[in-house]
């Protein structure tokens, strides 16, 4: 069970004061202020417990990470996902490579030789995704962190993993893939993990926001922010979601 805590993860001296940390909270629960798309850490908190709520419920896998010690955590999701093995070509270039240069007197056992290439494609054609969805103090939003590999236990490169991203998307994102994928010391573990970088979330949270204010709808920041930045990852977020989950009293 996802168990709440009063203290704060982040300094709310250093970031922000108490009024400006409840500003996004009062906004969504129905003020006639200009909406904003930053997220206060304890509206963070409630959202997430909401959401893991629903996700007992129906039981899709979203768990809630407690680090030891501390009254820190994040939601977690391990996913297995299926794709082309052209998404892992690079893995195998070099083995093929050396699979050309066979010679006349082992060609009788090229048909063994595929089988065997292609039962390690079928294998490697399945990644494990592991999403981590944290609050970022600096940012005062929150942010997806991911990391991924193949099942033998092979961290997947920065290459690998943008040639992942949903094509939906990627071509938008392409003009600064480097920028939107960047790879990171996850700030609760210590271990190096992707981040979808949170530079854009203003442009999509802020309509969205200025959208539940003017018909007075009590918006989960969260369900909503997922649904839109998980697909991009290939995480996908219920429908029922949306439907269910509302924004913390």
């Amino acid at each position: 069970m996802f168990l709440m805590t009063a203290t704060s993860l982040c300094s709310s001296n250093v970031y922000m004061s108490d009024s400006r940390r409840f500003k996004s909270y009062n906004k969504m629960a129905g003020e006639r202020n200009p909406a904003s798309c930053y997220l206060d850490e304890r509206t963070f908190q409630l959202c997430c417990q909401l959401f893991l709520q629903h996700s007992e419920t129906i039981q899709d896998g979203w768990s809630w990470e407690q680090i030891k010690g501390t009254d820190e955590g994040f939601m977690k999701k391990t996913v297995l996902m299926p794709v082309k093995p052209s998404v892992l070509h690079k893995q195998h270039e070099y083995s093929i490579q050396d699979e050309n240069m066979v010679t006349d007197d082992i060609q009788a056992n090229v048909e063994d030789e595929t089988a065997g290439v292609q039962a390690v494609c079928e294998i490697h054609a399945v990644l494990r995704y592991e999403y981590h969805v944290l609050y970022s103090c600096s940012y005062q939003i929150p942010v997806l962190y991911f990391r991924a590999s193949t099942l033998d236990g092979r961290p997947l490169s920065l290459e690998e993993v943008w040639s992942n991203v949903h094509p939906n998307y990627r071509q938008r994102l392409q003009q600064g893939p480097w920028d939107t994928l960047t790879q990171q010391e996850h700030p609760l573990l210590g271990q190096p993990f992707f981040m979808l970088h949170p530079c854009r979330t203003e442009e999509f949270m802020k309509p969205a926001l200025d959208l539940a204010q003017a018909e007075n709808k009590r918006m989960n920041y969260i369900v909503t922010w997922l649904s839109v930045v998980g697909p991009v990852l290939r995480l996908d977020v219920p429908l029922s979601y949306s439907t269910e989950v509302s924004a913390p009293d």
